[in-house]
Order: C-alpha cells, then sequence, then structure tokens
C-alpha cells in the first residue's frame, strides 16, 4: 500500500513553522511526516538548526494519526547509537505505532564543528552497522554488553522501551550501504541521484535480506521526491537556490563544516545539478507525470520535499489536487489483470 510523506527541513525552517505546516500536512492527506536532522544547515544565509527530536515530538503531540520520525539521523559521533536507541524507545514509548527512524552515514558539516575527525567511507559504513545493531539490541534485550570496533556497551539496558517496532531505514545510493538496510532495516531511502543506480541498489539489499533469511518483498521502498511549485517559475527556481551547495562534489563538501564557506562554493555547475534533481515548475501536471514515474518504480513510500516559496500555498494544492490523484493512479497500476478466456 503506497504511502505519503511530507518532508520538514529543519535546515531551512523554525520550528514553529515546521509545526504548522506538517499539522496542515495531516490535514490534507498525507500518513507520514519526516523531520531532516542536521546541526548546520546547507546555507548561512536563511538557515535555521532546531533539535530535530524535539520537533518530532512536538508533531506528534499536535497531530493525530501520522508517523513521524527522521530522514535521517547520523549515529556515529554526535549522537552515540545507545541515546538513539533511548530517544527514539521513548518517543515510541509516548506515541506507539507512530514513530520511524532513517538511518544514514552522514556529512561532515554536521560532526567536524563538534570536534570529530571526520573518517573515510569504510569506517562510515562499518560504524553505521555497529550503530544499527547496539539499537536494536538495546530495543529488544535487556542487559547489553558490546564490544565493537568504534562503539563499546557493558551491562546497558533501556529501562523504557519502546511500546511498539519502530521500523528503521537506510538513506543512501550506495549498494554497500544498501547491503546493511538488508540485513538489519525495514527498507531503503532513495534521492534523485540514487535513481542512477537504482536497480544496483535495490538488489544488493535484496540480495542481502535472502543471505541473512529474511523475506526481502517485505523491504520498503522509499523515495524523496525535491520539488518546488510556483505559477512564477522564476521564483520556484530562486527557492531552491537555498539548496545549491548540497550539489558540491561530494569530496569537495565533506571538508567544509562552514555554511558560509559551502554558499561561497556554489557555481553555476551547481545551479544547473539542482535544475536536474529538484522538479522546479509551475505546472500541476509535471508534478503528477513525475509522479507517475515514481509509482511505476514501486515506490512503497514517496517523501515530498518541497522549497515552494509559498509552502502554505502548495500544500493546498498538494492536498488538492495532487494526492488524491497519486493514490488513484497507484490503485490503478496496483489492480491485478483480468482477463476473460471463453
Amino acid at each position: 500500500m503506497l504511502r505519503l510523506a511530507y518532508w520538514c527541513a529543519q535546515e531551512q525552517y523554525d520550528p514553529y513553522t515546521l509545526i504548522e505546516f506538517a499539522s496542515i500536512a495531516e490535514v490534507v492527506g498525507f500518513d507520514i511526516i519526516a523531520v531532516s536532522d542536521h546541526f548546520h544547515p546547507w546555507s548561512d544565509k536563511g538557515g535555521q538548526s532546531g533539535f530535530p527530536w524535539i520537533i518530532v515530538a512536538l508533531i506528534a503531540e499536535k497531530t493525530k494519526k501520522v508517523e513521524v520520525g527522521t530522514a535521517v539521523t547520523t549515529p556515529l559521533f554526535r549522537y552515540h547509537p545507545a541515546i538513539v536507541a533511548q530517544a527514539f524507545a521513548t518517543l515510541a514509548y509516548l506515541y506507539p505505532g507512530r514513530i520511524f527512524l532513517t538511518l544514514g552515514t552522514g556529512h561532515s558539516m554536521n560532526e567536524t564543528p563538534l570536534g570529530f575527525k571526520w573518517p573515510d567511507f569504510k569506517e562510515k559504513v562499518k560504524r553505521l552497522e555497529e550503530a544499527i545493531e547496539i539499537i536494536k539490541l538495546l530495543w529488544e534485550k535487556e542487559f547489553v554488553t558490546y564490544i565493537g570496533n568504534y562503539y563499546k556497551l557493558y551491562k546497558a539496558k533501556l529501562y523504557t522501551k519502546p511500546k511498539s517496532k519502530i521500523p528503521i531505514y537506510i538513506a543512501t545510493s550506495n549498494k554497500y550501504v544498501a547491503r546493511i538496510a538488508g540485513k538489519y532495516a525495514d527498507g531503503i531511502l532513495v534521492n534523485p541521484r540514487g535513481l542512477e543506480n537504482y536497480n544496483e541498489i535495490i538488489q544488493s539489499m535484496e540480495k542481502e535480506a535472502k543471505k541473512e533469511g529474511r523475506d526481502p518483498k517485505k523491504l520498503k521502498k522509499l523515495m524523496e521526491f525535491k520539488i518546488s511549485y510556483d505559477v512564477d517559475y522564476e521564483k520556484a527556481l530562486n527557492s531552491t537556490l537555498f539548496w545549491a551547495s548540497t550539489a558540491i562534489p561530494r569530496e569537495k563538501r565533506e571538508k567544509i563544516s562552514d555554511p558560509r564557506e559551502l554558499e561561497s562554493m556554489v557555481t553555476k555547475e551547481e545551479i544547473e545539478k539542482i535544475k536536474k534533481t529538484w522538479l522546479i515548475t509551475s505546472d500541476t501536471d509535471e508534478i503528477i507525470k513525475t509522479l507517475e514515474r515514481f509509482l511505476k518504480l514501486n515506490f512503497d513510500i514517496i517523501f515530498i520535499h518541497s522549497s515552494s516559496p509559498n509552502e502554505k500555498k502548495f500544500l493546498s494544492v498538494l492536498g488538492r489536487d495532487i494526492l488524491p490523484w497519486v493514490r488513484e493512479f497507484y490503485e490503478l497500476i496496483s489492480k491485478p489483470i483480468r482477463v476473460a478466456i471463453d
């Protein structure tokens, strides 16, 4: 069954605004609310940096039935995996059946400002795997002793356990990280850049799941759909420039933690990348066509991450024109074809 998610970008909006957007999103028909998880924003100008777990709790309190969680939390340095486990266990105790957690290897810009040395890719992946093992052990077991290469627990116990299962998703566009999703998680989250090797990522996840004796059909496929909408195309385009530094090549941006420096590194090349990876449009039919393509790829959850200049207006457009169509189209393509035989 397809579910639709609204992405609350805590790097771009203050907590009050995000809670307001989330409340509207539930009313117009979204099933899930995701809150991004950054210490530093991508841009200095207009940037925000509210603590995401508090925002998750307040959104869950202000709404009635939507699922709420993060996308994406990095349990490597500034968050010890045991603290992630404790925080989300508490959330799932307070709001059972409504909390999820998305994990990933993260960005240097969120860790090095706190004095941590950013490791190479291989170490990040190993740390992520250990972190997930610790989180799941603390949720499921009593006293836990764990001796890893990077993290250690000694008779650690979460006394406040989650009242319901907490789905864990892994965000990546890399086939090696996808294996971790197949081994431990409930699904995988990709963004538009991940579509370039989407089949390889999914195959890697499903192959590892089978190896571990898990049913790959039960693993969810999630997509982050980046969009900026306005009747004035130039306004829609300008609104996405807040995110232009995300298009800086990873080998360059991973050396920078100061959003002011990231802003200064943006060139025409980054802006062109944003135009390719974001749907920047003044036409709702173009939104529908893009969503149709995602639906045909059999995604289970689509996260709509909007940088529209008038977000309230866009939420209204989504509720009135887009979300009902998405569900109707999904039902249509999901129905088995019956052939009458004389």
